[in-house]
């Protein structure tokens, strides 16, 4: 039996292969091929592809994110594994040889799974409303072994290198101590300076380049103890400069509705007649009543930057056909992406709107990864003070993600399946003897479970 590191490399590309000499090192030793996504290409759902073999409509994982139609509530960035139907690829592993082992190192949906160890970030929520940076581990002594999680560097303002860094020395460290059979590593870097600057910019090649340096010593372990290699990614990021106001559109027609607290809007999704879950490139549009449906697709055709709307038809076709799915499915066009935005008046946003806050947010905001580029000295100053207010034992608010001018500032996005290989995702394996001309995202769990001499 062969083990496996398998490293999800988000927003790899054969573009950014270019510049990145010890993974294409990984494909001169075995193999390189094309590697098929899902609809919608984002992290959760092709990571559920990944690790079931199955599309999103068996294993319901249908966004990053989805309205919640028994709660009434839209949640992004659920963490419980119980969200993921079909069968995992440990329980096939372990069908074939009983005691195999597996890590989980930040891959999504990581509590609850039934693997031998997991790693995942997990904030302190601190009553008085603070929060502070840690993670979750199983087994949990594992925890003290581990320096503290850079939280604020995986996402925000200050997303960069130390997150990426701190997870692939968190791998080495499970590698060196405990020699799973079976090593799963989300490595998320590339998301950040693409989506700020656009896959075509300098910095995307920078982050390219010094990612792959972090990655070496990993690499080199892998090496050393002839542990076969797969790196993977989920989706290609692509240039956008078009940001597309869905709900705001739906609510201008008197489809969406809000509810009003201390002069603030509240997306309301008991009332409304339609509303919008947007995640990159992909929104899911929910229907009350099947009456407006045809309405309702007429407007969100006609809106620019909305390149399809897929109906049960469409959403079938794309293997999307879930209950968890929108009544509709928007695609946007290549160059544009979806804003949760419902308020009219940047005067009545609620006060989440204008901070870091992935799960109030009925949607993906980009904006997040920017200080407020209205007045980016301003937004840092603030944050310099929140921070004291921190040390200080007082509570805060880091109030320094701009509206409309964040959503502007957005310059690569994600979620369309890809218009041209080289901006699509790819997958590198060490071992030739896995050789393929291309793989699709089904395909991962039987390649990995080949790879490693167990049937699936």
């Amino acid at each position: 039996m062969t083990q496996l590191l398998v490293l999800d490399v988000v927003g790899l590309t054969p573009r950014l292969l270019e510049h990145m000499p010890r993974l294409r090192a990984i494909a001169e030793r075995g193999f390189q091929a094309p590697l098929g996504t899902v609809l919608p290409a984002v992290t959760c759902s092709a990571q559920s592809t990944f690790l079931t073999g199955a599309m999103p409509s068996e294993h319901g994982i249908v966004g990053n994110g989805w309205y919640f139609r028994d709660l009434g509530e839209v949640f992004l960035w659920r963490q419980h594994n119980g969200l993921v139907g079909g069968e995992k690829i440990w329980d096939a592993a372990r069908k074939a040889r009983p005691g195999y082992t597996v890590a989980n190192v930040c891959w999504w949906y990581a509590m609850g799974a039934q693997v031998d160890w997991t790693i995942t970030p997990r904030p302190i929520y601190r009553a008085d409303g603070r929060k502070e940076p840690d993670c979750y581990t199983y087994p949990p002594e594992l925890h003290d072994e581990l320096p503290q999680f850079p939280l604020f560097t995986y996402w925000g303002p200050g997303a960069g290198m130390p997150s990426s860094q701190w997870i692939v020395r968190a791998a080495q460290h499970l590698v060196r101590t405990r020699n799973p059979d079976l090593t799963l590593v989300y490595v998320p870097h590339l998301d950040y300076d693409l989506q700020r600057f656009g896959p075509s910019s300098p910095e995307a090649a920078a982050a390219a380049a010094a990612l792959d340096a972090v990655l070496g010593p990993l690499l080199d372990d892998a090496f050393v103890r002839d542990i076969t290699v797969v790196a993977l990614s989920e989706y290609g990021i692509t240039d956008v400069s078009k940001p597309v106001d869905i709900n705001r559109m739906l609510r201008r027609e008197g489809l969406l509705n809000v509810h009003t607290q201390d002069g603030m809007e509240y997306l309301d999704p008991w009332t409304s007649r339609a509303f919008a879950v947007a995640d990159h490139q992909v929104a899911h549009v929910y229907v009350r009543d099947p009456g407006d449906l045809p309405a309702v697709a007429k407007l969100c055709s006609a809106l620019p930057g909305v390149e399809a709307v897929l109906d049960d038809e469409g959403k079938a076709s794309h293997g999307l056909d879930h209950s968890r799915a929108g009544d509709l499915v928007l695609v946007s066009d290549p160059d544009a992406w979806f804003t949760y935005y419902y308020w009219l008046d940047d005067a009545h946003a609620p006060d989440f709107a204008r901070v870091v806050e992935i799960h109030r947010k009925p949607g993906y905001d980009p904006a997040e990864l920017f200080f407020d580029p209205a007045d980016p000295g301003g937004a840092k100053r603030r944050a310099v003070a929140a921070v004291a207010r921190k040390k200080l034992g007082l509570r805060y608010v880091m109030n320094v993600v701009g509206l409309d001018e964040g959503a502007r500032a957005v310059r690569g996005s994600h979620g369309r399946l890809p218009d041209d290989p080289l901006d699509g995702p790819v997958l590198l394996c060490s071992d030739p003897s896995g050789v393929r001309d291309e793989v699709a995202a089904t395909e991962v769990k039987g390649l990995l479970l080949g790879l490693a001499g167990l049937s699936s």
